[in-house]
């Protein structure tokens, strides 16, 4: 059986989508499965031991083509696109997105069983056009990782266990650890790693919150304190970093993937808002602190035990004080593993 899912981003989306190729692993061991990806988030799913191929796609570049060239380009890139998907001959295609581009991928599979959310679970309803067995989500499944896995039920697979597979790279994993040490850091010894990004604005705790938590977790926690950041973020994290911080809040270099899942790893907590770096976290097994204001903390939160959930009350993330998020942090420090809980911000 040649089964293909199509997850096409982004970054936290994709890694909330793993256990569904891991439970389609365990249940049908002898089938090809094939994802398709934004070229960006491919490299999550390198080295993926439940897939038998990777094809990446650039939808981002071919909203963007307007030069005649450009669109020669992407006009070609679709051609190739949709030779590769129909000699791989799929017998399955499972729409994890739900949006209307992830609809037409996966009806180019030409997969006779295409399977997806019905409309009234689908981020866009109309990709339900482009699916022939629906499935409605069971009340139970509340965090979107469950919802995923309800769509591989019709096959016949059921999760066991949620697997979340990500890629480990040796050479970065060693500078990581050099970083830390030349940082004085101590991998594991109450490392704190802040993530001031997010995908939108409104997602985004302010800067000056990230900037006192950071100097009460050096000063109040004993806690070393690590800021990362990614494109376009270095001056919220420089602003968090600044001259009068404590000696015990560092400014990460920047990072790739394979380097930032190296300090992830090594992380006591990641605070950080809903966004790639937090799901990665909870995904490595990490302590996670989620700061949450327009999305869902039950749909969204970090994944499986052990996190705290801060969900701000009027649903704006400046309505989330730094008390409350301090004291999620410094309980997970001081305490063991436990079930992860969902606080509502005062």
């Amino acid at each position: 059986m040649n089964i293909a899912l199509v997850k096409l981003s982004s970054i936290g989306d994709v890694v909330h989508a793993l256990p569904v190729a891991a439970a389609l692993h365990e249940a049908l061991p002898q089938a090809r499965l094939v994802w398709i990806v934004e070229r960006r988030e491919a490299a999550v799913l390198r080295g993926h031991p439940a897939l038998s191929e990777v094809v990446p796609v650039d939808t981002r570049a071919w909203r963007r083509a307007r030069t005649p060239l450009a669109v020669a380009e992407t006009t070609g890139a679709l051609v190739a696109l949709g030779r590769h998907l129909r000699a791989a001959r799929f017998d399955v295609a499972i729409d994890l997105q739900g949006l209307v581009k992830s609809g037409v991928i996966t009806a180019a599979t030409g997969a006779p069983l295409r399977i997806g959310f019905s409309a009234g679970h689908c981020r866009e309803g109309l990709n339900a056009l482009f699916t022939n067995q629906r499935v409605t989500p069971p009340a139970a499944a509340r965090h979107v990782v469950d919802r995923y896995l309800s769509l591989v039920e019709p096959l016949g697979a059921r999760a066991r266990s949620v697997e979340f597979a990500l890629p480990t790279d040796g050479a970065a994993e060693t500078r990581i650890d050099e970083l830390l040490m030349g940082a004085g850091l101590k991998p594991r010894d109450r490392l704190v790693v802040l993530n001031p990004g997010a995908g939108r604005p409104d997602k985004r705790w302010p800067i000056e919150r990230f900037r006192g938590l950071a100097r009460r977790l050096a000063d109040e926690a004993a806690a070393a304190v690590l800021v990362i950041w990614g494109p376009n973020e270095l001056g919220d994290a420089r602003a968090i970093v600044d001259t009068d911080a404590p000696r015990r809040v560092t400014l990460a270099p920047p990072t790739n993937l394979d380097e930032l899942l190296a300090v992830l790893r090594r992380a006591s907590v990641v605070v950080a808002a809903d966004t790639g770096p937090l799901h990665l976290a909870a995904a490595l097994g990490t302590r996670c602190a989620g700061l949450y204001g327009p999305t869902a903390a039950d749909r969204n939160g970090p994944y499986g035990h052990g996190h705290r959930t801060l969900q701000s009350p009027d649903h704006t993330m400046a309505s989330l004080g730094v008390d409350p998020v301090f004291r999620a942090v410094t309980e997970l420090l001081d305490g063991p593993a436990s079930q992860a809980s969902q606080e509502i911000a005062r």
